[in-house]
């Protein structure tokens, strides 16, 4: 399908000859004679570029471009001009137009500019898609007040370039909301840079954070840029802040309050133009009594607090996030996705979740691929999840699996597995053959031969 462009201007003589030109070249072509027939056109039409004369009878091509730009942001408008005017082309460009054009018209020219803003195009509407599906990859799920509350604080915080300290309990989805905090920010389309504190020994860290030049010390075989450089008109997210030593403490709190910083082993002072995000699991006000935080550091960090709820606090989200979860074990399978039984569903919510939504996720990935059913029942759900579940269960299953995986014989392995496939339903069916059959597709028949064998 070819792109289709529309000619905005009151001289018939210009618009007939760029209207043969672009038809030659496959264009599919309108027009319009004035500004008021152009917006009708652009809301009928969507075309995907414009060509707009800047001087025309009543609406002008500058009023125009404005509320072509409140209709359709993203569309590319480039401005014809017959005068030459350095002051008109400016005002344009202020206006949102992609380039401007002058007359007479070089066909060339008009040529490669059109190419140029329909390339543009499509890169916006790439980041466009990315930033969404970033957005959409790294969002809390859930429909709990809690979550609600977290959405709207990550929404007001977003557009300011205030530090922020996020904090919450190991598996609460930290790292997430900063994330989404960055895609919200004014700065997506710049990096985004972790570095997790606790990870890093201690001796190596300064070197992470500000990086080094050739020769500073004795494995420093090469310059090195730091996270800081690295994150350079970005965000720079520092996660578990609370683990790091307090001499780097001292180093970033002159760097925050300097906006400069330098290398390890350089003399040049470099400037830093970054968001900082912190995150951590610990109460630093505590910490800061033990003598483990600097209190001013905190205060520079905590400009802008966000706390993130345990899966204890938004237990009402547990469902959604089990739907989640099975979804995408689904898709990177490409095997049809499971589900929880409602008695399942009752018994993580009378859980604790001490690992919250990482722990959630992993029982999830865990049920998924261990249990052969597509819908896993109670009996299906491990200690600590079911008190129920007992030690004899776990150790005869073990037994089970041995078995099974020992067998050298493919065909022997398919029968017993298929086996003890059928005996489980029949279990959780709780001896109902009638229901297992219609459950699991065969005959009564042939559940009872299978398992008079095993």
């Amino acid at each position: 399908m070819y792109p289709a462009v529309l000619i905005v201007d009151d001289e018939s003589t210009i618009i007939d000859s760029l209207e043969g030109i672009l038809s030659d070249d496959g264009f599919e072509v309108m027009h319009a004679y004035n500004g008021y027939e152009a917006l009708k056109k652009i809301e009928a039409e969507s075309p995907d570029i414009v060509l707009l004369d800047i001087w025309m009878p009543g609406m002008d091509g500058i009023d125009t471009l404005k509320e072509i730009k409140k209709m359709s942001p993203n569309l590319p408008v480039v401005m014809i001009t017959g005068h030459g005017s350095i002051e008109s082309a400016v005002d344009a460009t202020k206006s949102g137009a992609f380039d401007f054009l002058e007359k007479p018209l070089s066909i060339d020219k008009v040529m490669v500019t059109i190419s140029n803003a329909l390339n543009f195009r499509k890169l916006e509407e790439e980041n466009i898609y990315l930033r969404k599906k970033a957005i959409e990859k790294n969002s809390i799920t859930g429909t709990s007040p809690a979550v609600q509350k977290l959405y709207g604080e990550i929404m007001t915080a977003s557009p300011s370039d205030a530090s922020i300290l996020i904090t919450g309990e190991n598996g609460t989805g930290k790292e997430m909301v900063a994330r989404t905090i960055h895609q919200f920010s004014t700065r997506p389309e710049e990096p985004f840079i972790i570095i997790n504190c606790a990870a890093i020994p201690e001796k190596n860290i300064d070197s992470e954070l500000f990086g080094h030049e050739k020769g500073a010390f004795d494995k420093a075989t090469s310059k090195n840029k730091g996270k800081f450089e690295l994150a350079s008109g970005g965000t720079l997210f520092l996660d578990e802040i609370g683990d790091m030593n307090i001499n780097t403490q001292a180093k970033i709190l002159r760097a925050l309050e300097s906006k400069t910083f330098q290398r390890i082993g350089g003399g040049r002072t470099l400037h830093m133009d970054v968001r900082l995000i912190a995150s951590t699991n610990k109460n630093l006000e505590i910490e800061i009594e033990k003598g483990n935080f600097r209190q001013d550091l905190f205060f520079r960090l905590n400009v802008i607090p966000i706390n993130v709820p345990s899966l204890r606090d938004r237990k009402e989200d547990i469902p959604l996030l089990v739907d989640t979860f099975f979804a995408k074990m689904a898709m990177q399978s490409s095997d049809p996705k499971k589900s929880l039984s409602q008695e399942s569903l009752v018994l993580l919510d009378q859980y604790p979740w001490q690992g919250n939504v990482r722990e959630l996720k992993n029982l999830v990935e865990r049920l998924s691929i261990m249990v052969e059913g597509q819908v896993i029942g109670m009996d299906d759900l491990p200690q600590p999840y079911n008190p129920e579940f007992t030690s004899e269960q776990s150790s005869k299953q073990a037994v089970e699996r041995r078995r099974l995986f020992n067998m050298d014989d493919l065909d022997q392995a398919k029968k017993r597995f298929e086996q003890e496939y059928i005996r489980r339903k029949v279990d959780q069916d709780k001896g109902d053959l009638k229901a297992t059959a219609k459950r699991i597709g065969t005959s009564v028949h042939y559940i009872k031969k299978k398992i008079s064998k095993s």
